[in-house]
């Protein structure tokens, strides 16, 4: 059996189309590099040794499957549906950012390209890059925004460790969509021999479906993993969305199975009324199909095509776009969006801790404030299951600012 199975759905298209959304707007000279890509990476999907290598790496490596855990407490705390945790935050490195990142790090040596760039927010992308380029004996370089520098100094200095140089960007709000910019910048620059390697599932064709069918491992697992334990599919799949790799790496399993609601949370910062978030479905006034980043998705941008500011507790979720696979599930009704603010995130964040002794990351936060909101008008009888993307210890000082002593 293939590790990662291509023929799962009929989206995207050839030209990388998810409906209306998605596609390919870039510079003429990256276009021989995108077909250059997609030819590798159809290749490496129909290759058994590829998958074989992928497989056998990710069970030794990374440390999968990774389990599915009952909240117990949680789920009595709530008083309504069952809680159970899909624990990304166990994979190595911390979170769900691996998966992809040796997918594409394995199919950048196998195309020679001996340097790999990528982006980070906040910074499991940058770790989990320096991590695989540093076992495959890659060069790894890592643009950040100065801003997440900041906030994320254990992770910056995590992928220092692991031998990756790490490039602060200081133009725009300097946060993750600069951090694209800039690489994407150096891509064109250095097309030859250099392999983008995107975290999340936006960008160009074929980086959306390449890093969906990356991450596609979370869901294969869970559902197999939920119906060992409970006999049956759960009534929801919950997960945090900026770009939203973990939660489409969720959704991919549970698409065709309509009883199963798929819930998106995305980033309510400040609140909707104040224009500081990331909530790209939330407010369509400010939100509205553009292209950003070689994607055409919902884009946060004014009255001129100007892309906004966007305000996230959690550098992960602090994007102005969405990938153009969630626009699609959205447009037609398959997953649903919702918000957590920052201060529902925070108090998230401390229940899950206080009563499961899991601490997770800010962007899980998201997810699981939105379980905290929704698991008590469920029934008992009923089920709920969240990505728990990754771990939180990346995340104390900033809640250690926000909250002071708890």
């Amino acid at each position: 059996m293939a590790y990662i199975d291509i023929n799962t759905t009929n989206v995207p298209d050839e030209r990388g189309y998810f409906g209306e959304f998605g596609g390919r707007f870039v510079p003429e000279t990256l276009v021989p590099a995108l077909n250059e890509l997609v030819t590798a990476y159809e290749d490496a999907m129909k290759d058994d040794a590829f998958q074989q290598e992928l497989a056998y790496l990710q069970r030794t490596y990374t440390g999968r499957p990774t389990p599915v855990t009952y909240a117990k407490r949680l789920s009595e705390k709530l008083g309504g549906a069952q809680i159970y945790l899909k624990r990304e935050d166990l994979a190595h490195t911390g979170a769900h950012k691996i998966n992809n990142a040796l997918g594409q790090a394995l199919l950048a040596k196998r195309m020679g390209k001996q340097r790999v760039i990528a982006e980070t927010g906040a910074g499991q992308h940058g770790v989990a890059s320096a991590t695989a380029a540093a076992l495959l004996g890659l060069d790894c370089h890592v643009y950040m925004g100065s801003v997440d520098i900041a906030r994320q100094q254990p992770n910056v200095f995590r992928m220092k460790l692991l031998g990756a140089e790490v490039i602060p960007v200081e133009s725009g709000s300097k946060t993750l969509k600069d951090a694209i910019n800039e690489a994407i910048r150096d891509w064109v620059t250095n097309v030859r021999d250099t392999f983008y390697l995107l975290g999340s599932a936006l960008g160009p064709h074929p980086y959306p479906r390449m890093v969906r069918d990356f991450q596609s491992v979370i869901g294969v697992e869970a559902r197999q993993q939920i119906q060992e334990m409970t006999g049956r599919l759960p009534d929801v799949c919950v997960a945090c969305v900026g770009g939203g790799s973990n939660a489409i790496g969720l959704f991919h399993a549970f698409r065709d199975d309509q009883s199963v609601d798929l819930i998106g949370v995305e980033a309510g910062g400040h609140g909707i009324a104040s224009g500081q978030h990331a909530a790209r479905f939330a407010d369509l006034n400010i939100s509205r199909p553009g292209v950003l980043h070689g994607t055409k998705s919902y884009v946060m941008q004014d009255e001129n095509g100007q892309i906004m500011h966007t305000h996230s507790i959690s550098a992960g979720l602090d994007y102005a776009s969405v990938g153009p696979e969630h626009a699609y599930l959205r447009a037609n009704e398959r997953a649903f969006y919702t918000f957590a603010t920052d201060e529902e995130t925070l108090a998230a964040f401390q229940t899950l801790s206080q009563t499961e002794g899991i601490i997770p990351a800010l962007e899980s936060a998201h997810a699981v404030a939105e379980v905290i909101k929704r698991a008590p008008q469920m029934r008992r009888d009923q089920i709920i299951l969240v990505n728990l993307s990754g771990r939180g210890d990346k995340d104390l000082d900033t809640v250690i600012q926000a909250l002071g002593n708890i």
